[in-house]
């Protein structure tokens, strides 16, 4: 069974787990916002130490691929690509809509639909639908949230909505079988269980040529005011 470094940057959390035949031997974790280029490495070092380990010691990193923050992606990709180059190591990539669907019909157990949702831009969300044993319902892109958002699927089916997303919809996104769910946040656990079993079937990426799952292109933004 495999040594397995797991990193999450999709969203504002920056986590990073070590996990070992699929249990955690430490984590590292910050909610409190994008500051992963000042944090990841850090935390990476921080387990390493803790655990007496080191890159060469691992057998594989699986990484949050998004989609999610443009920055955040780049970031934890950029970490994982240089740990499996620098120790040659196999990159596992682990679909963050996904895993944090994964995670929550895993501890809630009910035969419903799970729909995660990852912060846009205003009334943007990246989503997809899964059902209970985590199969894809609905594929992964990018939704612009109106009260008629869903409306064939919640004709017929209860769905528990969740995610740094799902708050700002949800007095839009209204249904008797609509459920919202708080505190539940992306985190390296969930990539954990995963993670394991795509290390089993040896389903690893390129680590020169793997880029993340962006789902939009990047948009530049330049300030207001000029500073002369």
């Amino acid at each position: 069974m495999a040594l397995i470094l797991n990193i999450e940057t999709a969203t504002s959390v920056c986590s990073v787990a070590l996990a070992k035949e699929g249990k955690i031997l430490g984590i590292k974790e910050n909610t409190e916002g994008l500051n992963h280029s000042l944090l990841l490495g850090t935390f990476i070092q921080a387990l390493f130490e803790e655990c007496a380990l080191t890159a060469h010691d691992l057998d594989a990193v699986a990484v949050s691929m998004g989609p999610g923050s443009y920055t955040g992606l780049r970031i934890g990709v950029s970490m994982a690509k240089g740990l499996c180059f620098g120790a040659s190591k196999p990159l596992i990539a682990i679909n963050t809509l996904q895993a944090l669907a994964r995670s929550v019909s895993e501890q809630l157990k009910e035969d419903v639909w799970y729909c995660p949702m990852i912060d846009a831009r205003r009334m943007e969300v990246y989503t997809a639908f899964f059902d209970s044993h985590n199969r894809t319902m609905l594929d992964t892109k990018a939704e612009i949230i109106d009260e008629h958002s869903f409306s064939d699927i919640l004709a017929t089916h209860k769905v528990y909505f969740f995610g740094d997303g799902s708050e700002k919809v949800k007095n839009t996104l209204v249904s008797p079988h609509a459920c919202y769910l708080n505190d539940k946040a992306a985190s390296a656990a969930h990539l954990v269980e995963i993670a394991e079993q795509k290390f089993a079937a040896q389903q690893f990426e390129s680590v020169a040529y793997f880029e993340p799952f962006y789902l939009k292109d990047f948009i530049a933004t330049t300030p207001k005011h000029k500073i002369v």
